[in-house]
């Protein structure tokens, strides 16, 4: 496209004008053409969109993770000895879906955040070395998840965007009414209990009190052009995270040298194979029978020795990563006592310190045992029925935190 101008005769204000508006229709032009040929289109930067390795992942997978015990190389091992585990919560809204970041979460633990709708704890450690994650939607804590997060060693990265909590700005003395919220469920006296937070300087790093942009934005454009529930929409980029983590002192080993596996209780681990005539193919179970569209079914793979992620009746996938499909090695059921709602805020709340029934399902099978954690500091333990520690296959765990009573079909 060319345009011929004759300026002669034009005063400067007029040929500034011009120029003016010649950049605007470029800039215009531009923006038309990149949205045409852009595979893209009109979806956001947090979209489904092809990722390129950091690292060189051709390399031999030699190292363990000390997380889950899958097998990476000496380069992703590099890079998570610089670190410590993020533990972060992450939303299974159905107006949520899908969520982003999952596929590459070490462990994931799964419970009722209220009203019979899920929420998860997603812990991103060795699988986040190779690659930016954009890990998304972040929303608020509940006191069980900080339980289970504490089990990570010394002061994991905890991210979340709020939680459960007893702040009032407009109550007398900034405190909520008593029955407002139980503080057995208030997550932030927990989270004040453990040091975690200490405002800009502790490993609570929290979206609505104390980190923002770069680590945390709003992108109600994650997953469609029309714009999603503000409460939907925090998306984290888990390099920024770190980098927020080491200006805090919470690299591999805090300021005073101090490294965060001290007192870490890693799993027992085996390399797994499918056994000749699979026990139970298809996993079932509600968390409420109420919320159809939280139900939950696993379905076995035995070729790939995987099991697959159905959520109400839907493949679960992971939209950061082209709409990967949600598999596991591991998916352990781990009963814990329902109380609740507790509050007038219809706060839930799940024991998950002690101990109870669990169903471990790894290679095809079944194992039905009891899961032990005996207290936040420590993290849960497998036994089968003889008391004996159950291994835990190399790869992605999935934790179900389900009502005690709650019937499982497999």
């Amino acid at each position: 496209m060319k345009f011929n101008f004759d300026f002669k005769g034009m005063n400067k204000k007029a040929i500034l004008a011009t120029y003016a508006g010649l950049f605007l229709i470029s800039v215009g032009l531009s923006l038309i053409v990149f949205y045409l040929i852009s595979p893209a289109g009109s979806k956001s930067a947090t979209s489904g969109t092809s990722k390129r390795s950091r690292i060189n992942l051709s390399l031999p997978k030699t190292q363990e993770c000390p997380i889950n015990g899958q097998k990476y190389t000496k380069e992703e091992e590099n890079y998570w000895n610089e670190h410590r585990p993020i533990t972060a919560v992450i939303e299974n809204h159905l107006d949520s879906r899908p969520a982003s970041g999952l596929s590459k979460a070490d462990v994931i633990y799964e419970a009722v955040a209220e009203g019979g709708i899920t929420r998860f704890l997603s812990v991103f450690y060795c699988g986040v070395a190779a690659e930016t994650i954009k890990a998304a939607p972040i929303r608020s804590a509940r006191i069980y998840f900080v339980n289970m997060a504490a089990g990570y060693g010394t002061k994991p990265i905890f991210l979340h965007q709020g939680g459960a909590n007893n702040f009032c700005s407009t109550c007398p003395g900034g405190v909520k009414l008593r029955g407002e919220i139980d503080p057995k469920v208030d997550a932030y006296a927990f989270l004040d209990k453990l040091g975690w937070r200490n405002g800009q300087h502790g490993n609570d790093m929290d979206g609505g009190f104390n980190v923002g942009f770069p680590v945390v934005v709003r992108d109600q454009y994650r997953l469609s052009s029309e714009a999603a529930a503000w409460e939907h929409s925090v998306v984290a980029d888990l390099d920024e995270v770190y980098k927020e983590a080491d200006k805090r002192g919470f690299k591999y080993e805090d300021g005073d040298g101090g490294a965060w596996t001290e007192g870490f209780r890693e799993w027992t681990f085996q390399d797994g194979g499918a056994i000749s005539s699979p026990a139970a193919t298809s996993i079932k179970f509600d968390f409420w029978t109420s919320m159809a569209g939280y139900d939950v079914e696993w379905k076995y793979d035995a070729a790939s020795n995987f099991y697959a992620r159905y959520n109400g009746g839907e493949a679960q996938v992971d939209w950061a990563f082209e709409k990967a499909p949600i598999t596991a090695k591991n998916v352990i059921v781990m009963f814990a006592k329902e109380t609740g709602p507790v509050d007038r805020e219809l706060h839930m709340f799940y024991q998950v310190i002690g101990t109870g029934e669990a169903l471990i399902f790894q290679n095809g099978d079944v194992i039905k045992g009891t899961w032990e954690k005996a207290s936040a500091l420590d993290r849960e333990v497998f036994y089968d029925t003889n008391g004996k520690e159950i291994k835990i296959v190399r790869g992605p765990v999935w934790v179900e935190i389900v009502p005690a009573g709650n019937n499982v079909s497999y």
